[in-house]
């Protein structure tokens, strides 16, 4: 029960054996943070340091009430850009710019708090709609996405905010000839120091990032660090962050809880996407319902500490992974250190190459994408491939949140469409007494006067219209007079369905035999027992098991059977 409402307690034993790699992990995750939670604020609409502050308080209350072990939360590009969208239409930042930073607090809590209630409510269930092919397909275009944002700290390029990846790469075509060479042997040096640790100095691998940012760093230095354009981070503010309430009067709430609702749905979806893709690696159970718990208790805490809203970020998280973290401790490092740099070496940390980190940032993007499993997916299904394409171009192409819910409709649509095609097989008995299908055997025979149905699928409004289309056809087309239903593999039947089985069952009592059914699972039968149904076509029609249903049928049989497939045909004619 203590796991359950603290779920840290259960990687907290672990820490004998990790804590020195989360240690890494987490070094590494600070120094990767700082130019974005510059950046992210900025798209905010706030000021530079409330993106350090979300980036200090979120990821740690994430990282203890979480399930993600490799998870790292704070200030993302998508929440940033939702968050700003939300709050102008209220306030504008560079006219009111207090105004609009207290309702960014107010709406950080909303969302907190509409994330911890579907959390609660045990709404984690949803993720399990997003397959796969949605994940994978998400992670690659991710990447894709990172590594083309950095290419402006690549060559030193002033490339356009807001640009596409179209209009990143024809911006630096076309002005190729205006690249900053300094700052792209300071990029380009620091990616190949990293693979060079990484795939030949093993002893060093696990630290491979961390040295290169370092090295990359001293390059910076030795080719004339600012005067020859290599931009750092800048000056870093050296404050923790202030306790606020959030102003959370009604007026507020009612302006800003549709906007809150849009922002928490999209942080639940990326932070749960984001801990999945890194699971396919990890082999870790993600638990979707503690995630949502834990972005939501993140954010309410987090607002109350001057911290707009947060979810998981792919960059620090995939740099995380690949840090070496074990346990989310690296996390709470990463906060921890982060804090220290505000503290006490901000003005060291302020002289980070940016190309150097888009050179590692480079490389965490070519990681991202796995080719493994793509080309898993392209050999093995059709649909599958769809689905992830249409998550990875829309991740390029358009907003996250569009293209995770296009890959989710889409994965959604052929789900549907593959349940609402139930298989209907026709039994005969072969020569061994067996029931089978009788495409499988074309010896195997029928009753004359009986026709055994197998339906190999649930019952539900989207298949009706085929099992109804098949029992149409059987009605008009046959003067079989008793169908049997062998139900063995219905799973459950809906409302729809249990009305349109009782009218079919209720007509063919009328003007034919009769329809049973045997071996229908007890959990199948909620719904018709509920619904009063059960009453209505009469509980005799039910059956466990297939054999005792066809000699029950028999008895029944007024017309002698023209076809002997059963040795009850033969007691019947007797």
């Amino acid at each position: 029960m203590l796991t359950k409402v603290f779920p840290f307690l259960t990687w907290f034993p672990l820490l004998k054996n990790t804590w020195k790699d989360d240690l890494i992990a987490g070094i590494t995750g600070t120094i990767i943070v700082i130019p974005q939670a510059v950046a992210f604020a900025m798209i905010a609409g706030l000021p530079p340091i409330y993106g350090f502050y979300t980036a200090m308080i979120t990821p740690i209350i994430a990282a203890l009430f979480g399930s993600s072990y490799h998870l790292i939360s704070g200030p993302t590009t998508a929440i940033s850009i939702v968050v700003y969208s939300t709050l102008v239409k209220f306030v504008n930042p560079e006219t009111d710019l207090e105004s609009f930073i207290s309702l960014a607090l107010v709406l950080t809590f909303l969302a907190g708090l509409f994330q911890l209630a579907m959390g609660l409510l045990r709404m984690g269930k949803l993720v399990n709609f997003v397959s796969h092919s949605v994940v994978i397909g998400f992670t690659a275009g991710a990447g894709i996405l990172i590594a083309f944002k950095q290419l402006k700290h690549v060559f030193g390029i002033k490339v356009p905010q807001g640009s596409t990846i179209v209009e990143i790469v024809t911006y630096i075509i076309q002005h190729i000839t205006e690249t900053n060479w300094y700052i792209f042997i300071v990029a380009v040096s620091t990616l190949l120091i990293a693979l060079l640790i990484k795939f030949l100095i093993k002893p060093l691998s696990r630290y491979y990032m961390l040295i290169a940012m370092v090295l990359g760093s001293i390059i910076a230095i030795l080719l004339g660090g600012e005067e020859n354009g290599i931009e750092t981070v800048g000056h870093i503010p050296s404050n923790l962050p202030p306790f606020r309430v959030p102003d959370l009067n009604y007026d507020n709430i009612s302006r800003l809880s549709s906007g809150a609702m849009v922002l928490a749905l999209l942080g639940l979806i990326e932070a749960v996407a984001i801990g999945r893709a890194i699971a396919l690696h990890t082999h870790q159970k993600i638990d979707g319902n503690q995630e949502f718990i834990g972005q939501g208790v993140s954010n309410m805490i987090a607002s109350f500490f001057s911290s707009y809203a947060g979810s998981g970020s792919f960059t620090r998280s995939g740099v995380n992974h690949q840090a070496g973290a074990k346990t989310p401790l690296s996390a709470i490092f990463a906060s921890v250190f982060l804090m220290m740099v505000l503290l006490l070496f901000a003005n060291y940390a302020s002289h980070l190459p940016k190309a150097a980190m888009g050179g590692i940032i480079l490389l965490v993007g070519y990681n991202l994408i796995d080719f493994h499993h793509i080309k898993q997916v392209y050999k093995s299904s059709g649909k599958e491939l769809i689905v992830l394409s249409v998550t990875l171009f829309g991740t390029l192409l358009f907003d996250l949140e569009f293209a995770l819910l296009a890959g989710i409709l889409t994965s959604f649509f052929f789900y549907m469409e593959r349940t609402s095609k139930p298989n209907i097989a026709i039994l005969g008995i072969d020569k061994n007494r067996n029931l089978i299908n009788i495409i499988r055997d074309k010896d195997s025979l029928e009753c004359s006067n009986l026709k055994i149905v197998r339906i190999d699928g649930s019952l539900y409004f989207g298949s009706i219209e085929k099992i109804s289309d098949y029992f149409s056809k059987l009605y008009d087309e046959n003067d079989i007079q008793y169908v049997l239903i062998a139900a063995d593999g219905i799973n459950f039947i809906d409302l729809a369905a249990a009305e349109w089985l009782t009218n079919e069952i209720i007509k063919w009592q009328k003007n034919r035999g009769g329809i049973y059914i045997a071996g229908l699972k007890i959990i199948s039968q909620d719904v018709l027992k509920k619904g009063g149904f059960i009453d209505k076509i009469g509980r005799n029609i039910f059956f466990t098991d297939k054999k005792l249903a066809i000699s029950e049928i028999h008895k029944l049989m007024e017309k002698p059977c023209k076809v002997k497939a059963f040795d009850e045909c033969r007691l019947s004619d007797d």
